[in-house]
């Protein structure tokens, strides 16, 4: 994560079994795509990724910064990912000069920080001129529930408001894309609600241990029935209207005056 907050991620990054699945989920690799489509040329220089934790969304480039403000997720990444630099950094205080990155990476992190409009004028500041930001957010306050409590959202965006917070902090958008929709927060309230549910009857069942037979069967399931999904996920996203899209990708411009 990239804020000061504590919150659940911390514990998630000490838990094998969360770092194995975690990257076959099917709304995190429905990022990835829509992010990479957006990159697919990317012009000369760095590229900065803010609060990657253990899942970056671009990964198909060295010249790459990862940043987050937990070490531990850095580490892993590092170990398991090797390209590109890590550093331990909060995105609402970036450790970089102005003008550093040729494009700056946000994902799923506006929602976790205190000041997020503090955060954006820092990654508008690190950019140079013409520089973009790619970023996702979850869309639509109304949406807001039991699986935004779990993973410690302070808030959910309208569209325009996010527009506005960019302007204000400096940039123009230039490409809006719907990534998920309604199909998406319904799985993610149901899944969320089963795993409350099952912490409450099993209260250990997190610090129990699984043999290699058993995780290799339910890695095997689990990365295929999130690839199956992933399709059902992309094509509610393409049909459902950018008003009731759940995550919203921005692609901006940095103002060149």
């Amino acid at each position: 994560m990239s804020h000061s907050q504590t919150n659940r991620f911390q514990d998630f990054f000490k838990e094998g079994r969360y770092i194995l699945l975690k990257n076959y989920l099917y709304n995190y690799l429905l990022r990835k795509m829509a992010v990479e489509k957006h990159l697919q040329n990317p012009a000369p220089g760095l590229i900065l990724e803010v609060g990657s934790g253990i899942s970056p969304v671009m990964t198909r480039t060295t010249r790459i910064i990862y940043t987050d403000l937990s070490f531990s997720a850095l580490r892993i990444l590092r170990d398991t990912h090797q390209k590109g630099w890590y550093i331990t950094a909060d995105c609402m205080h970036l450790p970089f000069k102005s003008g550093s990155f040729a494009c700056t990476i946000c994902s799923e992190v506006l929602e976790h920080l205190p000041d997020d409009r503090n955060a954006l004028r820092e990654m508008a500041r690190v950019l140079r001129k013409a520089g973009h930001i790619i970023l996702t957010f979850p869309h639509r306050k109304r949406y807001f529930a039991n699986d935004d409590r779990f993973v410690n959202h302070l808030r959910r965006y309208e569209l325009h408001e996010m527009q506005d917070r960019l302007s204000a902090a400096g940039f123009k958008p230039v490409a809006c894309q719907r990534v998920l929709g309604p199909v998406e927060k319904v799985t993610m309230c149901f899944i969320v609600y089963c795993f409350s549910r099952m912490q409450r009857v099993r209260p250990n069942y997190e610090k129990e241990k699984w043999n290699s037979k058993v995780m290799m069967t339910v890695t095997f399931l689990f990365k295929w029935i999130n690839r199956a999904y992933m399709g059902i996920a992309w094509a509610d996203a393409r049909i459902m209207p950018t008003t009731i899209a759940t995550i919203l990708l921005i692609k901006a411009e940095k103002n060149t005056v």
